[in-house]
């Protein structure tokens, strides 16, 4: 491994661990010329994944997109960012799971869906209303709804 300071080529392994929750080892190393000490971590090379989208279009499958509909879904909201990461990262399982190719952009947002109702309510709602793009009061209320009797249903378990 190249060191990132005097570019020698030569180094030695101090440490090994997981990182990431088991994604990836992080090493501590030392360069055999200068001494400097420094990380690098080993990783899986994942498969680009295409989503294919409502119009047929095909677009590289991007855990920090699907961050950022999380995130907009939740502005405002008591969730962590932690919380929308972890969440980003059981749906990109999910996927990877099922296919290593191609997948639907709705399929990624039945996987979103029920994550977020569990995490927060209105986050759900938000999100649905743009994933399922309600186009009337009444589709927007039957969704609405639709999670009053999952609540209520969920409360008569308890």
């Amino acid at each position: 491994m190249e060191c990132p300071k005097c570019h020698h080529q030569n180094s030695k392994v101090n440490d090994s661990r997981p990182a990431d929750g088991g994604a990836a080892i992080r090493r501590r190393r030392e360069c055999l010329n200068c001494k400097h000490r420094f990380s690098t971590y080993e990783r899986i090379e994942q498969i680009p994944l295409l989503v294919i989208k409502r119009d047929g279009t095909r677009e590289e499958f991007s855990q920090e997109k699907l961050l950022r509909g999380i995130v907009r879904s939740a502005e405002k909201r008591p969730i962590t960012m932690e919380q929308m990461q972890a969440l980003a990262q059981q749906v990109e399982n999910k996927i990877r799971e099922i296919t290593d190719q191609e997948i639907e952009s709705e399929q990624i947002g039945e996987f979103v869906i029920p994550l977020l109702m569990e995490l927060d309510e209105v986050a759900y709602i938000r999100f649905a209303s743009v994933y399922r793009q309600f186009h009337s009061r009444e589709s927007f209320l039957k969704e609405l709804q639709a999670l009053q009797d999952r609540l209520s249903e969920k409360n008569d378990k308890k």
